[in-house]
């Protein structure tokens, strides 16, 4: 009796794991208006910003990597609730959260922010986007959409204003009901792209539905099959014009009658020297040139100090169009050559025989980062 006993004592004090699951953990709090942030040059969890925010840029120095548990429910990961902000990326990832939580926030009239040099990645969920604006201003420039699973990668849903300049939006998977990559909900929404890739873009119902205004303008490349738009009443002006390149059978042009001296090795000599490949549509010898760059050529401490692999200066006749291949398997930043300081911009490359390879139209520097 007396084990009966002991045995029936220790069945009601040892807890049944299944009837007790351990708590799923709350959300972090949020911090309103942070005065420090990650190293990465960012806040490290959730985050509301206003007018009053000691803080109003941003400046990126590494990927910044999030994940769900870093956002408060409903909001992104850095909401922005009044004044003007600015996020400089320098090249770098805003990378998740993923799951059932957007990224970038932007609420209410007279909120403006300023998104520059970034890509947004793997980001977004089955009933969420990867930013939403729901009132106030987006300027984007030179930022990439890549590789989120989200059911949008762009919502407007008020009557604001989101201005889009050299925007790639590349592989990226429609997810959750209706997935479109821009929507456009309400009429008074204006939507601005002025020159952008759309590449490797699928299961999205729509490329842009709208109800409000679409003005598409510049060079806009439609390489997924997504030229298809719901137009819901709303307003699509498309001035899109992309120059048309030269065939290559066509007579070479005249070199430049005096091109810039070749500072050092020619390209012969500098893809001995580094293992780099180049390519013009008109030649070589048509007028481009190349020369290799040092920490002090590139200029750009965050850049340095980032632990680039290469760096190589293009200058002449670049507009023809030119390929560099690099060595090391990598991403590219692109240091244009017509603006002072040099914009920072993101390159699609291509890896072919364990080379990085990236094409460009304009002068400028080419810069190899780890990836």
């Amino acid at each position: 009796i007396r084990n009966v006993l002991i045995c029936f004592l220790l069945l009601i004090a040892v807890p049944v794991q299944s009837q007790n699951p351990t708590a799923t953990p709350d959300p972090p709090a949020r911090l309103t208006d942070p005065t420090s942030m990650a190293a990465c040059g960012l806040p490290a969890t959730w985050a509301e910003f206003t007018s009053a925010s000691t803080i109003t840029t941003f400046n990126m120095t590494a990927d910044c990597t999030f994940n769900s548990w870093d956002v408060q429910a409903g909001f992104g990961f850095l909401y922005f609730s009044s004044g003007e902000f600015t996020i400089n990326g320098n090249g770098y990832s805003i990378i998740g959260p993923g799951g059932a939580s957007l990224t970038l926030y932007v609420d209410g009239a007279g909120t403006v922010l300023n998104l520059n040099d970034v890509t947004m990645r793997q980001a977004g969920g089955a009933n969420v986007s990867v930013i939403i604006v729901d009132g106030g201003r987006l300027n984007a420039r030179n930022v990439i959409f890549r590789d989120n699973p989200s059911n949008q990668i762009l919502a407007l849903t008020a009557d604001v204003q989101v201005y889009l300049e050299n925007v790639q939006v590349l592989n990226n998977r429609g997810v959750g009901p209706g997935p479109k990559v821009f929507n456009l909900t309400t009429d008074g929404a204006l939507l601005s792209i002025a020159n952008g890739i759309f590449q490797g873009n699928t299961g999205f119902d729509y490329l842009i539905d709208f109800a409000g205004a679409v003005q598409l303008r510049g060079c806009i490349t439609l390489a997924d099959g997504l030229d298809n738009n719901q137009q819901s009443g709303g307003v699509l002006t498309d001035n899109r014009s992309c120059p048309k390149r030269k065939k290559k059978e066509e007579a070479r042009p005249t070199p430049t009658p005096t091109p810039r001296p070749a500072y050092g090795a020619s390209y012969v000599a500098l893809q001995t020297a580094t293992g780099m490949t180049f390519e013009a549509t008109y030649g070589l010898d048509s007028g481009v040139h190349f020369r290799q760059l040092d920490g002090a050529g590139i200029g750009i401490q965050s850049i340095i100090d980032a632990g680039y692999l290469a760096a190589l200066d293009v200058y002449g006749y670049v507009e023809q169009g030119v390929e560099v291949c690099f060595p090391q398997i990598g991403r590219v930043l692109f240091l244009d050559a017509r603006t002072m300081p040099r914009a920072i911009t993101p390159l699609e490359s291509t890896v072919r025989d364990g080379m990085t390879c990236v094409s460009i139209n304009s002068p400028g520097s080419l810069v190899l980062m780890p990836n």
